[in-house]
């Protein structure tokens, strides 16, 4: 017996240690299915609850806002208002000004066209004056070529110049990743305008999937060429730095080593620029700024009016003008804002995960199940880093995907655990049963035992006095002298029915006691059931419980019909489902949420109502009838069941439970019952 034990023990450890490593391997799957899903999730969260605190003495912003179109008149302007705005931003001695536009047709007021809109008023020699002056183009073009001013370009498959006519700007060293974005082609500004300006860089990074801007590019190619983003080149001519340098996947701007993503693209850490950084075009263009108010700032020019923004979408805003969006990442590349996964942070994930494992292995394998403690402690603790990675070093740290190996792992070792701890009490308590019947059988006590049992249940006769709206028959047939099945029928009220049957683990004569038992406790507890079904099914499993030991359990599904209307209220506790056959002739299975069987677990069953029709009837089974094995071992079945209900044509109720029964045992010939077989059938006659 103890070498029995100890086979059993090692096969289950073996069994459950199994399953938390199939379990950890489906939670790494899942985990790597939806990691692109929840890192934004779980890092956007991060984002809004750590946003980034932004100064303001590193960038500002001049917004062509509402306020300038009211001063100026509609966009697009004269360049030479935008000359005169760049003017006024110079002589306060910026680092770099960026716009955040592209300037890619001639000024609609150039000399020529003005003097065009005049045909007959002017004189030969004044359209010849007024053509002779410089274009609004080429006056924005000298004013740019004496201020530090960075253009912004835009790449495309379709629309623009090749890029091969382009200058660009920074030297750009080494092989950016494999995944960098390529376009054919560079919408830039007018060739005069575009190759007087100190600097240029790319301002149409593609957002994620989602719509969502969580990251800039740091350099495409578009053509075979290296061009840098906007934001990179400003901040590199802040920097003072005279090249951009790839290294594998970092770009050193000067003193700084950006840690890019295999797109060549920096996620960075956003946050709120101050008020005083931002600038109304009207009051630069007004005299109205403070001394000081760009000089050693990188200055980004853009749009912010009503219908002529640029909006996106980022994790902290759901609207924000793009110019803001790259003025934060200027400030991030200048002030070690951006974020960044280095390479050992995946090999600390997977380390996490396995760790988890590890500790659910050693729980289930050794039944030290306070290492579950230790991992339960562990994944509350993997979160709270993530947190703390990103708010002091920037750092992405993805704590989902371990959570999910040991979650999955846990739930497939318990599963497994309790599979195996139920077979194990089911083999248990058939030995023990098999013992008692081999001991009650050399003592004459069977015989006895069975004619007691057979007395417990309502006679034929018994039950067709019921009540003339019901006719109900039942049978009960033991697969051994005695056995473990049930069944009961009475009426608590003048209208009410109330019907029960069970089946209790095992059989013979320690079931047929524990049916005792629970037939006497359930008939005293249901029979005083006023009002919800349910809760007194939850009182009669926790009177069992007190009185059931740990091989002990039973299944019992309740019903109480209302003679009057049809009406049935069932709950089941583990139980087969029943089956009703209605008066057409067609039969179905009344599918039940149910709960556990009783004495397992205090649990609140639900209270599920059907309706009976007259010459309905309805049919409850155990699983005698279910599990029924013919010669070669193919089980009968719920299926075989409903056939052999519906070849019964219309019977009476008494007639349908022993023909049924007679089919079933018919179907096992030449094998010995498999279980005890019990069945009740009502017929509703509503008279």
């Amino acid at each position: 017996m103890t070498g029995s034990r100890s086979t059993s023990e090692t096969r289950a450890r073996r069994v459950a240690g199994w399953a938390v490593i199939l379990g950890g391997l489906v939670g790494a799957l899942l985990g790597l299915a939806t990691a692109d899903w929840h890192r934004r999730t779980l890092f956007d969260e991060w984002q809004r609850l750590a946003p980034r605190e932004i100064s303001g003495d590193k960038v500002a912003i001049v917004l062509i806002d509402s306020l300038s179109l009211d001063a100026v008149g509609p966009w697009p302007w004269p360049r030479y208002y935008i000359a005169r705005l760049t003017e006024a931003i110079t002589a306060q001695q910026p680092k770099a000004i960026g716009f955040d536009m592209v300037f890619a047709e001639p000024d609609a007021l150039s000399p020529a066209n003005f003097a065009g809109l005049y045909p007959q008023e002017l004189d030969p020699a004044t359209r010849a004056r007024i053509s002779s002056l410089p274009t609004m183009d080429a006056i924005l073009a000298n004013v740019f070529g004496r201020a530090p001013v960075v253009l912004a370009r835009s790449a495309s498959d379709h629309d623009g110049a090749d890029p091969a006519t382009l200058m660009v700007d920074p030297e750009i060293r080494g092989t950016p990743p494999a995944q960098t974005a390529r376009r054919a082609q560079v919408l830039a500004s007018l060739p005069e305008i575009d190759g007087v300006a100190l600097g240029h860089g790319l301002v149409n990074g593609p957002p994620d999937n989602d719509g969502i801007v969580r990251r800039i590019p740091l350099t495409m190619i578009a053509g075979g060429r290296s061009m840098p983003g906007f934001a990179v080149e400003l901040a590199r001519i802040g920097l003072g730095a005279k090249s951009l340098d790839w290294h594998d996947r970092k770009l050193a701007i000067g003193s700084r080593t950006l840690e890019a993503e295999d797109t060549a693209n920096l996620p960075f850490r956003m946050g709120a620029l101050p008020s005083t950084a931002v600038t109304s075009a009207a009051e630069v263009l007004g005299g109205k700024v403070r001394p000081g108010t760009f000089t050693d700032k990188i200055v980004l020019v853009g749009q912010g009016a009503e219908g002529t923004a640029d909006i996106v979408a980022t994790p902290l805003q759901t609207e924000i003008f793009g110019v803001m969006v790259q003025a934060q990442a200027v400030d991030a590349i200048l002030s070690n804002g951006w974020l960044s996964r280095p390479p050992w942070v995946p090999w600390a994930e997977v380390a996490a995960g396995l760790l988890l494992l590890v500790l659910i292995l050693g729980a289930g394998g050794r039944r030290s199940y306070w290492l579950l403690g230790v991992a339960l402690a562990l994944a509350i603790a993997l979160p709270l880093a993530s947190f703390v990675a990103f708010d002091r070093a920037n750092i992405l740290f993805d704590p989902i995907n371990p959570v999910l190996v040991g979650l999955s792992a846990a739930i497939a070792m318990w599963i497994t655990l309790y599979m195996l701890a139920r077979a194990e009490r089911s083999r248990l308590a058939a030995a023990l049963v098999e013992q008692r019947i081999t001991a009650a059988q050399q003592d004459g006590e069977l015989n006895a035992a069975r004619r007691i049992q057979q007395g417990m249940v309502p006679s034929s006769d018994r039950l067709g006095r019921l009540d003339q709206r019901v006719g109900i028959g039942a049978v009960l047939r033991p697969a051994r002298s005695v056995g473990g099945d049930f069944y009961d029928a009475l009426m608590i009220s003048p209208d009410k029915l109330l019907l029960v049957i069970g089946d209790v683990t095992g059989k013979g004569v320690p079931a047929a006691l524990y049916m005792a038992l629970s037939k006497a406790v359930s008939k005293s507890v249901l029979s005083r059931a006023d009002g919800d079904l349910g809760q007194a099914m939850a009182g009669l499993n926790r009177e069992l419980m007190a009185d059931a030991d740990e091989e002990m359990g039973v299944t019992m599904l309740v019903g109480i019909l209302d003679c009057t209307n049809g009406e049935l209220a069932l709950v089941n506790a583990g139980h087969e489902n029943p089956v009703v056959v209605r008066k057409q002739g067609a039969v179905e299975s009344l599918g039940m949420r149910g709960g556990p069987p009783f004495c397992v677990v205090d649990f609140p069953y639900p209270e599920e109502r059907v309706r009976l029709a007259p010459g309905d009837t309805l049919i409850l089974i155990t699983d005698g009838a279910t599990e029924a094995q013919d010669a070669q071992g193919a089980m009968l079945g719920l299926d075989g069941v409903i056939e052999a209900l519906r070849s019964q044509g219309d019977i009476p109720a008494t007639r349908r439970a022993a023909d049924l029964a007679d089919r079933i045992r018919a179907f096992e010939t030449g094998t010995d019952p498999n279980d005890d077989l019990t069945i009740l059938t009502v017929r509703f006659r509503a008279i």
